[in-house]
This record gives structure tokens, C-alpha cells and sequence, in this order.
């Protein structure tokens, strides 16, 4: 008696087990995954014209802010950004020629030129970050007690140490020149001063090679330093502050331009999600924020 009562009990838990096996609970990555694409497929389809043409400056993409951000903006609104990276000059020319749909720049004066001629709707300065001054790091021109860049630039002239500048009508070429001020040093007569005509990483890279000094902006250089036999010498001073604005590109004086596409990520990047993102990129690889944001 007792054997049957033990194998009708065993009979009975093999029933319960086979029907609880019949309803296990589904995983939540299972159900949230086609809610996901859903979403993705509706974002799209309610985009008229997808494609966003951003031109900008270099820093910001050679810095990896950009890569950092626009993945989260593109899922969020389904839109694709394409974006060509080049000086602030080159930039804003591609813009002028009906190559783009927004600029992200930084080179006030520039900038404001733009708008005056027609091209920019509106200037919107929304962060900033810090030049700096790199070079070899056993500094022969004594730049790092230096109080400014000009003092600095004055040291490096004296003492005829090589130079890698910009040379390409960028934000940071701009900037270097402004601190040279009415004199600024001439490639073509002085032997310690090159003129690149290239982007800041290609510049940090020769400067590395050369073991020449370079403005810089300081994101760009925090993020390549592992690969370059550069120190960082001088960050302090009033004229080493680098701030950065986007500008719709005019659709009165353009055709053909997305601008919905355009002020959508204007919108986003203006957003405390993303100035969230902003504020935080590079605190975790670098121990500080490679950006800081505007007060609004």
C-alpha cells in the first residue's frame, strides 16, 4: 500500500512539473526587444527627411565627443547624422556652398560673420573647454610658469623653438593668431614655425614627432596623450577659453536644406539629457570633464 501511495505521488509532481514547464514566464529582454525595433521603425517612418549634415570643427570629433554623443540622439528620433570634420574656416565655407545643414564651430567673429552675410540663423554658444599650450616635455623654451599665452608665444619666439600651428583658418588657428597678435610669425621666413594645414590631431601627432610646441584645444589632447611624447605646459589664462556654437544654416538663403532635421538636433543637443552627457564625457577615462556647458 504504501509503494502505491509513493508512486502515485511521484506521478502526480511529474504531471505538476511538465505543466509548470509548459508556462515559464517570458524573458524581459524577449518581450522588450520587439517593442524596441517597433519603436526604432515608427521614429523613422515619421521622419520626412532623415539625413542631418552637420559641419564641424575638429575637436570635437578627433576629442570623441561627438561619437559619444549622436548614437543616443540618432536611436532617440531616427534621424542619421553625417558629418564632415574640418577646421572652423573650411566649415563654415561648406555650409556657405550648400553642403550642410547646421554648423558646429568655434570662432566667434567667424561666426557672427556668417550671420551678418545670411547664411546662419542664429548663434547659440552652448559650451566651452580650455586651450592649452603642449610641447616637449623638458619645455627648452621655460613656458610653464609662464601667466598667459602671450607670455608663453614670446618665449617660444625668443628662444626660436619649433612651432606646429594649425595653418588652416580653423577656431584654434584663429585663436593662435590672436595671440601672436600684429606680429605673428611667418612659415616661409621663420625656419621654427610650421604651418601645418592640417586638423589638431594631425598637428598633435607632428608635434609629437618634431617635438615642437602647439596650441591646443585641451580635450583633443587629453584624449590622444597616451600616443604622444607631449607634456602639458601652460592652461591658465583669459585668452585660452574655447567656446562653442551651434548655428542653423538659413533656409532663406540656401536651398535644398533639411532644416527640420537641423533645428531637431539643435533641440537635442541643447537638452538637459544631453548636456547630462556632455558634462560627464571624459570624467571617467580622464579623472576630469572634457567639456563644460554655458549657464543657460
Amino acid at each position: 500500500m504504501k509503494k502505491l501511495l509513493a508512486v502515485l505521488l511521484t506521478a502526480l509532481l511529474v504531471l505538476s512539473l511538465a505543466a509548470c514547464g509548459g508556462k515559464t514566464t517570458p524573458d524581459v529582454s524577449e518581450t522588450d526587444a520587439p517593442q524596441s525595433e517597433a519603436k526604432a521603425d515608427e521614429s523613422q517612418a515619421n521622419v520626412e527627411n532623415p539625413v542631418i549634415r552637420l559641419s564641424t570643427t575638429t575637436s570635437v570629433n578627433d576629442s570623441g565627443l561627438l561619437p559619444y554623443l549622436l548614437p543616443v540622439f540618432e536611436q532617440a528620433t531616427g534621424y542619421k547624422v553625417e558629418v564632415q570634420s574640418a577646421g572652423t574656416g573650411a566649415a563654415i565655407q561648406k555650409a556657405i556652398d550648400g553642403n550642410d545643414d547646421l554648423i558646429l564651430v568655434h570662432a566667434k567673429a567667424s561666426e557672427e560673420q556668417f550671420i551678418e552675410d545670411g547664411y546662419g540663423v542664429e548663434r547659440l554658444p552652448f559650451m566651452y573647454n580650455f586651450f592649452v599650450i603642449v610641447g616637449p616635455k623638458d619645455d627648452p623654451a621655460g613656458i610653464a610658469d609662464c601667466e598667459n599665452a602671450a607670455e608663453a608665444f614670446a618665449k617660444i619666439r625668443e628662444s626660436e623653438s619649433k612651432f606646429v600651428s594649425r595653418g588652416d583658418d580653423s577656431g584654434t588657428h584663429k585663436a593662435e593668431l590672436k595671440i601672436w597678435g600684429d606680429d605673428a610669425p611667418d612659415a616661409s621666413a621663420d625656419s621654427w614655425y610650421i604651418s601645418a594645414g592640417q586638423g589638431m590631431g594631425a598637428c598633435l601627432t607632428m608635434a609629437s614627432e618634431q617635438q615642437a610646441y602647439c596650441l591646443t584645444d585641451k580635450a583633443t589632447f587629453l584624449s590622444m596623450q597616451a600616443e604622444l611624447e607631449l607634456g602639458l605646459l601652460l592652461e591658465k589664462g583669459d585668452d585660452m577659453k574655447n567656446t562653442y556654437s551651434l548655428i542653423a544654416v538659413n533656409p532663406e538663403k540656401i536651398d535644398g536644406l533639411n532644416t527640420e532635421g537641423a533645428q531637431a538636433l539643435i533641440n537635442w543637443m541643447l537638452s538637459d539629457e544631453a548636456s547630462e552627457m556632455i558634462a560627464k564625457y571624459g570624467q571617467e577615462q580622464y579623472g576630469v570633464s572634457l567639456f563644460y556647458l554655458l549657464e543657460k
